[in-house]
C-alpha cells in the first residue's frame, strides 16, 4: 500500500497524500507535453509559432464595448442570473445563422445546446458515450485537446491515416475491420474536416461522402469539430458533414475563433435523443453555460456586421499563412509542409534524422517555439513532424521565427552529418519545464 510521504518511482518526489483515493480515470489526466511551452512563448523575445490563439486585436473594440453596454442596460438582470442548461434562445437562433453559412439549413434552435466552448462539448459527448476501453477513431494527427479528453475517460484512440485530401476512406475501412476482428467497441469517429488542427488539410467532398457512407454502414457516430470552417482564404469551404447527414453526426461549433475565445461560448448540434442527454449532462456538470457571456455574444452579433468581421479575420490569416509559406520556402526548402486553404496551422515534415520533441529545448534557447508532432498522436508517433501556427504573430515575426527555426534545424542536420547523430541531451533536457497555460 502507498502511504502519504512515500516516494514515487517515476517522479522521485513525494506522492500526493490522496494518491490512493483518486478514481482510476484520473490516470488519464496529464498535462500535454507542449502546454509548458506557453509560459516560455509568452516572453516577448520569443517568437511563438506554437499556440493556436486567434488575433483578437482585429476585433473593433468599440463594438465590443457597445455590445457589453447594451447587454447590461437591456438584459443585465437576466445576464447576471442562472440560465437554462440548453442556453438562451436568442444565441441559439443566431447560431443557426452561423451554421447556415456551412450548408446546415435543416436545424432548429431547439436542436442546439450551448456549451462553454467546444472543448466543453467534447467533454460532454465523451462523458455520454465512452466507457473504459472503448475506441475513438481519430485522424492521424489529431487535435491535442480532444486526445486528452478521450484519454481522461479511459478510451483508446485508433488513428486513421490522412493525406492532403484529409481522412483516407480506405484507411478508415481497414481500421474499422481490424478493430472489429479484435472485438473492440468503436463509439465514434472524431474529425476536424475543415483546415485540420494540426495538419491544416481539408477533407475533400468526395471523401466526405465516402466517410459518411462508411460510418452509416458500420453504425459509427461522427463527431465533427468545426471551429475553423468559416476561416477560409481564397474560396468558401466545403459543406459541413452535418449538412449531409442529420442523424449520424454531432456537430461542434465555437465563437472562439470567429469572435473571441475569452467569451467561452460554443455549441453542439445533435440528433434529438442525444441532444436531450447533452442538456442533462450540462445541468449535471455546470447547471448552465454562462448567461452573461451568451448575452454579450448575442448583442455583438445583433449590432455588428459579423460576417464582414469574419472576412477581416480571413484577410489577416491569409497574409500570415503566405508569410509563413514564403519563409519556409526561403529558409527550409529541403523540408515539406502543408499549405492550408484556411484555419491556423501548417504541418511540417522533418527528415528522419530530426526529432521535433528532442529539438524543442534548443529552439526555445534560440527564441522560437513550435509544437512537436508527438502532441497530436495517442501512440507516440510524430517525432519527425511539427505544427507551426501562423494565426497570432505578425508577418514580420513569422519570418523572424522561421529564420530562427531554420538555424536550429540546419544546426541539428550539421551535427547529424558530422557525428551521425544530433545533440545528445540529459533526461531533463527533453522537456521545457515551465508552468502550463492552456493551449488549442
Amino acid at each position: 500500500m502507498t502511504h502519504p510521504g512515500d516516494v514515487g518511482p517515476q517522479t522521485g518526489r513525494n506522492l500526493d497524500p490522496w494518491y490512493t483515493s483518486y478514481a482510476d480515470r484520473t490516470a488519464g489526466l496529464a498535462a500535454s507535453e507542449v502546454r509548458a511551452l506557453f509560459a516560455v512563448a509568452s516572453r516577448p523575445e520569443v517568437v511563438s509559432l506554437a499556440g493556436g490563439m486567434p488575433f483578437v486585436k482585429a476585433l473593433p473594440e468599440e463594438l465590443i464595448h457597445s455590445a457589453f453596454t447594451t447587454m447590461m442596460r437591456e438584459h443585465g438582470s437576466e445576464a447576471l442570473q442562472y440560465g437554462g442548461g440548453q442556453g438562451i434562445p436568442e444565441v441559439r437562433e443566431q447560431i443557426l445563422q452561423v451554421m447556415s453559412l456551412e450548408g446546415i439549413n435543416d436545424a432548429s434552435a431547439d436542436d442546439v445546446v450551448t456549451t462553454t466552448g467546444s472543448q466543453h462539448a467534447l467533454d460532454l459527448v465523451s462523458k455520454l458515450f465512452l466507457n473504459p476501453g472503448d475506441v475513438v477513431l481519430a485522424e492521424a494527427p489529431s487535435y491535442v485537446g480532444a486526445l486528452g479528453t478521450f484519454k481522461s475517460y479511459q478510451a483508446d484512440v485508433a488513428h486513421v491515416a490522412i493525406d492532403d485530401d484529409g481522412l483516407i476512406p480506405e484507411a478508415l475501412e481497414e481500421t474499422i475491420a481490424h478493430l472489429r476482428v479484435e472485438g473492440r467497441t468503436i463509439k465514434f469517429l472524431y474529425t476536424v474536416a475543415n483546415y485540420n488542427n494540426p495538419a491544416g488539410v481539408t477533407m475533400s467532398l468526395e471523401r466526405r461522402i465516402r466517410v459518411l457512407e462508411i460510418c452509416r454502414r458500420e453504425h459509427i457516430l461522427i463527431l465533427e469539430d468545426n471551429p475553423y470552417g468559416l476561416l477560409y482564404f481564397d474560396k468558401p469551404g466545403l459543406p459541413a458533414l452535418r449538412s449531409m447527414d442529420a442523424e449520424n453526426v454531432i456537430y461542434l461549433g465555437s465563437f472562439s475563433k470567429i469572435l473571441s475565445p475569452g467569451l467561452r461560448v460554443g455549441w453542439a448540434l445533435a440528433p434529438h435523443a442525444i441532444r436531450e442527454k447533452l442538456i442533462l449532462a450540462v445541468e449535471a456538470s455546470i447547471l448552465s453555460p454562462s448567461t452573461f457571456n451568451q448575452w454579450v455574444v448575442t448583442e455583438y452579433l445583433r449590432q455588428s456586421d459579423w460576417q464582414q468581421q469574419i472576412e477581416g479575420y480571413r484577410a489577416v490569416y491569409r497574409e500570415r499563412r503566405d508569410a509563413m509559406d514564403q519563409a519556409l520556402n526561403e529558409h527550409l526548402p529541403q523540408l515539406s509542409w502543408t499549405k492550408p486553404d484556411g484555419g491556423f496551422f501548417v504541418w511540417v515534415r522533418l527528415t528522419e534524422q530530426l526529432d521535433s520533441k528532442q529539438m524543442l529545448p534548443r529552439a526555445v534557447k534560440e527564441l522560437v517555439a513550435y509544437t512537436p508532432g508527438t502532441a497530436f498522436f495517442a501512440d507516440g508517433r510524430g517525432r519527425h513532424e511539427m505544427r507551426l501556427s501562423f494565426c497570432y504573430p505578425t508577418p514580420e515575426r513569422i519570418k523572424l521565427g522561421v529564420r530562427r527555426l531554420a538555424n536550429v534545424i540546419n544546426g541539428e542536420l550539421d551535427l547529424v552529418e558530422t557525428f551521425g547523430t544530433s545533440t545528445r541531451r540529459g533526461p531533463d533536457e527533453d522537456r521545457v519545464n515551465m508552468p502550463p497555460p492552456n493551449i488549442s
